[in-house]
């Protein structure tokens, strides 16, 4: 790697951040005697014309695994491009420190303030662990701010997607494509749901969202949100063509909602050119929705009922959200996920297989311990 990615690892596991705009450009488990790549990078991060196009913010140039939103959507407060500055722009390497138990955390810092504060990210990898820790650091600043952790997958052949239990489902009052020359999308708008297998579209049909995918050639997006006294925010996307499972996990308490952004040829224009298929966003985030910074900090339905939709930044402290993600093996025989729990030091994966498999794992990293 060149100077432009930063790379670390620890005993079973390798991570590679993009200094140009902070998203993990790849992150590797070795486990079980194979090597595990559960995440996404996009097409054409490499291609000379999309590198050179001052259209395409850097957020979409170099599309990968996952990255940081402050705000998450629209920057309607404070000037930056869309998900804000933290995906967009440089970061700066303050260092790597080695873990006495094994595996090294690496701390970088962004070149630009959001909301008046200097951002800090800090990637831990440990021995044996097959995650990758992820915290956000906000220190000073004024207001409040809408953060989300967005990785994504890809499917190469229909998989399964299952959640840790959640309250509702929500489908925003917009569409991510309405103009048919531009893409398509096919979801429902302004819905809300209760039962995952029953998520509505447009034309009034139904379709669960354990299965992926959904449909063919659209673009689209959902909010879920946690069941109230979740200890353990999960996702896990069983991927049958890969062999493996891509794992999110969060505490609640930090990132209320998991979005999912299904990204699978719906979009016709440039870099996306309908070749952008199979992928599903699982984003972990503190905010209201799709519909931007402004509307995350103020009154909403959401924060009403009590769910947190934006970060409280401190002026005189710091303030900062954890999330972890992960790649398993999917053995052969199982083909979905069925549940997720921190048992002791570690985390039990229980399979549709009748099994149940237990990885090392850093509970109190997110709090939860």
């Amino acid at each position: 790697m060149s100077e432009r990615f930063h790379t670390i690892q620890a005993a079973g596991s390798r991570l590679s951040l993009d200094l140009l705009n902070g998203h993990i450009r790849s992150f590797d488990v070795t486990l079980d005697g194979r090597t595990i790549a559960p995440f996404h990078t996009a097409p054409w991060v490499e291609e000379q014309a999309v590198i050179d196009d001052p259209e395409i913010p850097l957020n979409l140039k170099y599309l990968s695994c996952d990255f940081f939103c402050a705000p998450f959507a629209a920057s309607d407060i404070e000037e930056a491009p869309g998900h804000g500055w933290p995906p967009n722009t440089a970061w700066t390497v303050l260092g790597d420190e080695s873990l006495a138990g094994g595996g090294v955390t690496a701390r970088f810092e962004l070149s630009r303030p959001v909301m008046g504060a200097r951002l800090v990210k800090e990637v831990t990898l440990r021995d044996g662990h097959p995650f990758a820790y992820q915290r956000h650091v906000f220190e000073g600043g004024h207001g409040a701010v809408s953060v989300a952790s967005h990785a994504m997958t890809r499917f190469a052949e229909p998989g399964r997607v299952s959640f840790s239990p959640k309250a509702f489902g929500e489908l925003p009052s917009m569409v991510q494509e309405g103009d048919p020359e531009r893409g398509r999308s096919l979801f429902a708008t302004g819905r809300r749901f209760e039962d995952l297998t029953r998520l509505p579209l447009a034309d009034g049909s139904l379709v669960d969202l354990h299965g992926y995918p959904v449909a063919q050639d659209h673009e689209d997006f959902v909010m879920l949100v946690e069941a109230p006294d979740s200890p353990l925010g999960w996702a896990a996307a069983a991927r049958a063509g890969q062999r493996d499972i891509a794992v999110s996990l969060k505490n609640p308490a930090d990132y209320p909602v998991t979005f999912l952004w299904f990204s699978n040829g719906g979009r016709y224009y440039a870099p996306w050119n309908n070749r952008h298929r199979g992928v599903l966003g699982i984003e972990e985030g503190r905010a209201y929705s799709a519909y931007g910074h402004k509307a995350s900090i103020e009154p909403n339905p959401l924060s009403e009922a009590g769910i947190p939709t934006a970060l409280e930044l401190k002026s005189d402290g710091t303030a900062s959200v954890s999330h972890a993600i992960g790649g398993l093996p999917l053995p052969e025989g199982a083909s979905e996920v069925f549940a997720v729990d921190v048992v002791g030091d570690g985390l039990r994966v229980t399979l549709n297989d009748g099994q149940s498999r237990d990885y090392p794992f850093d509970a109190g990293f997110l709090g939860i311990a």
